[in-house]
């Protein structure tokens, strides 16, 4: 785990690159700019160099990241992978708001169960892959041996055994019925009872809930298009095609249309 410092950097260096890639900013200028920003006593402007210097190489963040395990999670490069993919199904601007909301948990002591259902909910959302993103999960720091086999658990048993029974049946609250010493508890009592009353429906409403009862962060999701930004410059390209219409039915009632008007002269002027 990274001091408190880094993780407030992170998150602004996240957020920074969102807003400028917004405004039309080039890569290599928003990481030259920014890291000047950063405060010089943490880690992360060796890190915003080393990037650069790959984003040169490579086209890209992740295999920076990738190369540097003891500052960016396994998660946070996973997540950065896939929005690097050809496919272009999960945007990058999605990913670095992920990635910038996921500091600022972590930079105000967040619980291992938040964190956990933080990144399990960013896969769910932005389909990044139940096998390959558990993975990535569980190489994560925060989490010790019993959250990391559970993980690994969840990995194989994801689409046979209902979720929220996964989580109620390592919570507090099934301990406490069912007094099954077996297994380690990894969740408390409310999210045991949230994750039980939410059985056999989609995950989703479960996230929700932990959300609103919980405090637990919601994963960024894409804004919806604005379509009517584009409906007026549509009505001006209509309005001028009509209106060029109306000029050649009015030639034409005249006594026909003059084409040679259109055509321009031997020294370049447009013929009347």
């Amino acid at each position: 785990m990274l001091p408190r410092d880094e993780y407030i950097e992170q998150a602004y260096f996240f957020n920074t690159l969102h807003n400028r890639m917004e405004d039309g900013y080039s890569t290599q200028e928003m990481l030259h700019s920014v890291r000047q920003e950063i405060l010089a006593t943490t880690l992360l402007p060796y890190a915003i160099d080393f990037m650069a210097d790959e984003l040169k190489m490579t086209g890209g963040f992740s295999t920076a990241m990738a190369r540097l395990p003891h500052y960016f999670t396994t998660f946070q490069t996973h997540v950065i992978a896939e929005s690097e993919k050809d496919s272009g199904r999960f945007d990058f601007q999605i990913a670095v708001q992920i990635l910038e909301k996921e500091a600022e948990f972590r930079a105000e002591e967040p619980s291992i169960q938040g964190v956990f259902l933080y990144q399990f909910e960013a896969i769910c959302r932005n389909r990044l892959g139940y096998d390959s993103g558990l993975e990535a999960m569980a190489g994560d720091p925060i989490y010790d041996e019993d959250w990391k086999e559970w993980i690994r658990t969840v990995r194989r048993q994801i689409g046979l055994i209902d979720f929220c029974d996964m989580i109620y049946v390592r919570s507090a609250q099934y301990k406490r019925t069912e007094k099954d010493p077996d297994k380690p508890v990894l969740f408390g009592e409310k999210e045991g009872r949230i994750a039980f009353a939410n059985r056999k429906k989609d995950p989703i409403y479960l996230f929700s809930a932990l959300q609103r009862h919980l405090s637990y962060p919601s994963v960024p999701r894409p804004k919806k298009e604005d379509t009517q930004k584009h409906l007026l410059p549509m009505l001006q390209q209509q309005v001028d095609r009509l209106e060029t219409r109306l000029r050649l039915m009015e030639e034409e009632m005249r006594g026909g249309i003059n084409i040679a008007r259109h055509y321009a002269s031997d020294n370049g002027d447009a013929k009347e």
